[in-house]
């Protein structure tokens, strides 16, 4: 997963708004979203090499989200990112006002266990940040977030760009849909080289990544955008949950849609 947009207790009927996409070498087997059989019902997406997800809820109302943190190194061998958002979604309700952040702390004091990552997780009237490049764990208040492959609101060109397109929709429609938030998170030209950012991958790749969405402009990358995921949360706890899914030039694939 590489770009999240959320606006947490913003809009008057959904307190929780999330709009992502995720990229991803077209080859890594994935498994589209479903119903995972878990300690909790778990709804997500499967990465079928790491076995954990990028994004997913249950039926307990938590919500969680991972990123990874550019850094311009080639990644060795460690745990897959996706077993902290599962393993959040998959944790037994105890002490919920502890819990979030228990876990949140948990996963940045094992952080040396992973590469680079953020995480993004939810429970009830929360909403925390944690990131293994971040020493602290930041519970969120009311606000839009974004999040890609730096640290949470870092103002990347296309982080800038879909906050930008979602903050009218917020302000000005009562009712949002899926396909207004899918919208959001459709540029595909690159910004211009003055406003990127330099993360030691080179400006040819800087290029390549800089838009919400990601095209591969050679089959010898073979990397871009797989899919678009949104959540939209209500006041009454019910939860629409859209997974819309591109192939390899980015053409419309198959879409996924859940009520919870």
């Amino acid at each position: 997963m590489c770009l999240i947009i959320v606006a947490w207790q913003y809009h008057p009927e959904y307190p929780l708004i999330v709009a992502a996409n995720r990229d991803e070498y077209y080859d890594r087997p994935t498994a589209p979203a479903h119903i995972w059989k878990q300690p909790n019902e778990l709804l997500a997406g499967r990465d079928l090499t790491g076995g954990g997800t990028w994004l997913g809820i249950n039926n307990t109302g938590r919500f969680a989200a991972v990123t990874n943190y550019r850094e311009g190194i080639q990644e060795t061998q460690r745990r897959s990112r996706g077993e902290l958002t599962t393993g959040f979604l998959n944790m037994r309700r105890s002490n919920s006002d502890m819990h979030i952040n228990q876990y949140a702390q948990h996963c940045v004091n094992n952080g040396d266990q992973y590469h680079g990552f953020n995480l993004l997780l939810s429970e009830s009237d929360q909403l925390v940040y944690c990131s293994n490049r971040h020493p602290e764990i930041v519970p969120l208040p009311r606000g839009i977030y974004t999040l890609s492959n730096h640290l949470l609101d870092t103002p990347w060109p296309k982080s800038s760009h879909v906050k930008e397109a979602l903050e009218p929709m917020l302000s000005s429609t009562k009712s949002i849909n899926a396909d207004q938030l899918i919208d959001c998170l459709q540029r595909r030209e690159s910004f211009a080289d003055e406003h990127l950012p330099d993360t030691g991958v080179g400006l040819e790749l800087e290029r390549m990544l800089s838009p919400p969405f990601i095209l591969s402009p050679s089959p010898l990358i073979n990397y871009g955008t797989r899919c678009t995921t949104v959540v939209l949360k209500n006041k009454a706890g019910n939860t629409q949950f859209v997974e819309q899914s591109y192939d390899r030039n980015g053409s419309v694939g198959e879409r996924k849609s859940f009520s919870l």
